[in-house]
Order: structure tokens, then sequence, then C-alpha cells
């Protein structure tokens, strides 16, 4: 059985004699019975507090289990992205690589081509040179050729005579 303020403001002492003084026996029950009420009200206000913390506490438990979930979420969200990127990365590497092997091969197409150009324009230049060098020479030969004046001079007194 709890004892409240009430028991005691209530309670009766038997007389006896020589027993105490009844008005310092009442007065210190008052002051007991006033202790108790604020222990009372004390302790009901922090029952109150208590479950009002509770609360809260659950309420930041439930906060503290959803930002967990959403880390966990965004942790693999994360992740997923960085597969991702990885995959476009190597995608776009490998692209590159394609995109560099076949320019490789067109400039060595393109250089065997000049080369082979260049060695045909070479020997077309050496048989150019060759055939303008016997045209010189043919040349050369007839007008060493002495007899050249004369048969020019016949011709003109050919056609002075006729």
């Amino acid at each position: 059985m709890t004892l409240t303020p009430l028991d005691i403001q209530s309670k009766e002492f038997g007389k006896g004699f020589r027993g105490f003084v009844q008005e310092e026996v009442n007065d210190y029950l008052d002051r007991v019975s006033k202790e108790l009420e604020s222990l009372i009200k004390e302790n009901l206000d922090l029952k109150t507090q208590i479950s009002k913390l509770e609360e809260k506490l659950g309420h930041y438990s439930k906060i503290e289990e959803t930002l967990h979930n959403a880390i966990i979420v965004a942790q693999e969200t994360a992740e997923e992205v960085k597969r991702n990127a990885n995959k476009e990365a190597e995608l776009i590497r490998r692209e590159a690589e394609k995109d560099a092997s076949r320019m490789i091969e067109d400039a060595r197409y393109k250089a065997s081509r000049i080369l082979s150009e260049h060695d045909e324009l070479y020997k077309q230049a050496q048989i150019f040179k060759m055939r303008f060098r016997s045209l010189i020479e043919a040349q050369l030969s007839t007008l060493e050729m002495e007899n050249w004046m004369q048969e020019e001079e016949e011709e003109v007194q050919e056609e002075r005579g006729a």
C-alpha cells in the first residue's frame, strides 16, 4: 500500500501518558505531507517527461533507421553509378582504340600511296631526263656536223636561182 499526503494528514495517533506534543507532530506531518506531495508531483512530471522523451527517442530511432536505409541506398546507387561509369569509360576507350587503329591504317595506306606516287613520278622524271638528254645530244651532234651550213647555203642558192 502506497502512502499519500492525504494519508499522512488524516493519520490519528493514540494518546498516551507522556506522549508527543501533538502540535509538533502535526507540524511535522504537515511538512512530510507537503514534501511527499511535492515528490509525487515531481515523479509524475518526470514520468511525463520520460514518456515524451521515449516518444522523441522512438521518432529519432525511426529517423535514424530511415537515414541508415537512405545511406545504404545512396551507397548502392553510388556503386551502380561507378560501375556504369567504368563500363562507359571502357566502351569509350575501346571505341577510341578502334578509331586510332583505323586512323593509323588510313595514314599507312595514304603514306604507302604517296610513296608509290613519288616512286612513279621519280621514274617518269628519269625517263623525261633521259629523253631530253637524247634530244639535246642529237641536236648537239647535228650542230657539230660541218656540212649542215653547206646544205643550208645550197638550199638558199637553189631558191634564188629558181
